[in-house]
């Protein structure tokens, strides 16, 4: 591991004026030119005008609106994915829709997305409109055999689009080409909050409220699922997403959040009134992720729609008890992971990627494996565990320098054949495969992150904001760091170097 300085960046005047010489320095090694871009106003949210896609998206929705259609949305089993169908059907009952239901695909039936087998478990609903929320820019055929089954597909995802698009009726996706949004790192739940938030807006001007005397939304009651989706899926606290996540912050410790994540916060023993981003991420996150992890996202999916707090409290204890599960499971799979790289004698001349499986792994905690793999041994890593039918699921994790989806697309070219089929982002991907591809994938990425990768962007770098003045080390500045976040993904909480003397210590939970 590498500990190095912060490289300091200039501090303007404004910034040193308004916060001092210690806190300006810390916001300008982390991209802040001024005060402005610090206040976190819901007034400098971007604009929802600069979305592909838009036009057509508020088309389809008024029209669906209009003609009482059923909505179907279709989520992703993760937090990103419940959230955005909270998110959908909350608004769009808000907005006026006469009937709205979701889907989310049972991982080890359907797999990530809307597939062909879940448009066909969803048609005997018969749904005019699908919305995919968090996944459906990969799904080529599933929303071709949604239209050809006389469904209009609107397709709402942030994931890394492939070489060609869906043939949906309407995309929204700032990645997708051609989209002039931005906030690039928005997290799924942030793209249907930008579009419904323009349809609100669209429906507004039009009477649509007034007419049918509904009240109108206010969107940033969403903002509590908005942070959430935001920092649990990890995706960067650029100035958009500070804002977001700073907002709902705000809101939820205001007491401000539906009661789901208050029953949620209470059996994680989170008090509202110090609530941080880490705590969404950390305690929140994966107590809804369990669900989706070991069986199905909808018992998360309820608890946040549920308006009785002493059935949401039921509820959360569930979760909890499931994400209990989740940690033995995990363990158990860390366990034999470390069994398996000491047997290749992994820690003495470590490739420069790691690729593992065994045939007793749950497809479920693989992601949360990959990611404990690629903290200890700073590689990627790619954890797999069987899918049913001599198929593999693997689920990947990047380093910074690597974008991992690219590496996947240039190994599926090198290696045709390789992957059954993969999708992700920079940071984070899934794919299937053949058991017999396993030998190839495990000697093609290593060779491949070698080729992209030097040595030194293979060893770990701590950066840190220098030694902190002693003036400095006191309860009141540790309040004023607090003060200045959201903390998170690309806007990391502070850390200071210096020599301290323990004076005491004791183990937390037994192994802490």
């Amino acid at each position: 591991m590498i500990i190095e300085r912060r490289p300091s960046l200039p501090v303007s005047e404004e910034l040193a004026s308004a916060f001092g010489p210690v806190l300006g320095q810390i916001l300008a090694d982390r991209g802040f030119a001024s005060s402005s871009e610090v206040s976190n106003e819901l007034s400098q949210l971007l604009s929802f005008h600069q979305l592909a896609g838009l036009p057509e998206a508020l088309a389809l929705l008024q029209q669906g609106l209009e003609q009482g259609w059923h909505l179907c949305l279709v989520g992703d089993f993760d937090v990103d994915g419940a959230t955005s169908v909270v998110l959908g059907l909350e608004a769009l009952r808000a907005m006026g829709a006469a009937r709205v239901s979701y889907a989310v695909p049972n991982r080890f039936d359907y797999g990530y997305g809307l597939t062909p087998a879940l448009v066909d478990a969803i048609a005997p609903s018969q749904p005019q409109l699908l919305i995919t929320v968090d996944n459906g820019i990969a799904a080529q055929e599933g929303v071709a055999h949604a239209q050809a089954l006389d469904m209009k597909v609107l397709v709402t995802d942030h994931h890394l689009p492939g070489e060609s698009l869906p043939t949906a009726d309407a995309i929204v996706n700032p990645n997708q080409p051609g989209c002039g949004f931005a906030a690039k790192n928005s997290s799924g739940c942030t793209v249907l909050f930008y579009l419904l938030s323009a349809l609100r807006a669209h429906l507004q001007q039009t009477g649509w409220f007034a007419s049918r005397a509904l009240p109108v939304p206010v969107m940033a009651d969403y903002l509590d699922l908005v942070a959430l989706a935001t920092v649990a899926d990890v995706v960067p606290l650029d100035a958009n997403n500070r804002i977001l996540v700073a907002q709902g912050l705000k809101r939820m410790r205001a007491g401000r959040l539906r009661p789901g994540l208050a029953a949620l916060l209470q059996v994680a023993k989170r008090p509202l009134a110090h609530l941080r981003a880490s705590d969404l991420g950390f305690a929140l996150g994966p107590r809804i992720n369990a669900a989706g992890r070991l069986d199905d996202i909808t018992l998360g999916i309820e608890c946040l729609l549920c308006g009785d707090p002493n059935l949401a409290l039921q509820m959360a204890e569930e979760l909890d008890a499931i994400n209990q599960e989740r940690r033995q499971i995990e363990t158990e799979m860390q366990e034999r992971a470390d069994d398996i790289l000491r047997a290749l004698q992994f820690g003495d001349q470590p490739d420069a990627a790691i690729v593992v499986y065994d045939p007793a792994w749950h497809q479920g905690v693989i992601g949360l494996l990959a990611s404990r793999l690629k903290e200890r041994w700073y590689r990627p890593v790619i954890a797999l565990a069987p899918g049913g039918d001599g198929i593999l699921k693997g689920s990947a994790r990047s380093i910074p320098g690597l974008h991992l989806r690219d590496a996947l697309d240039l190994l599926s070219k090198r290696y045709p054949g390789l992957f059954i089929k993969f999708g992700g982002h920079a940071m984070a991907a899934g794919m299937s495969l053949h058991e017999s591809q396993l030998p190839r994938l495990k000697q093609a990425l290593p060779e491949l992150v070698a080729e992209l990768l030097t040595p030194d962007q293979l060893r770990q770098q701590l950066w840190h904001d220098g030694e902190l003045p002693q003036a400095f080390i006191s309860a009141e500045f540790a309040l004023q760091l607090q003060r200045l976040g959201p903390w998170g993904q690309h806007c990391p909480e502070p850390v200071f170097f210096g020599r301290f003397q323990l004076q005491q210590q004791r183990l937390l939970k037994g192994k802490h």
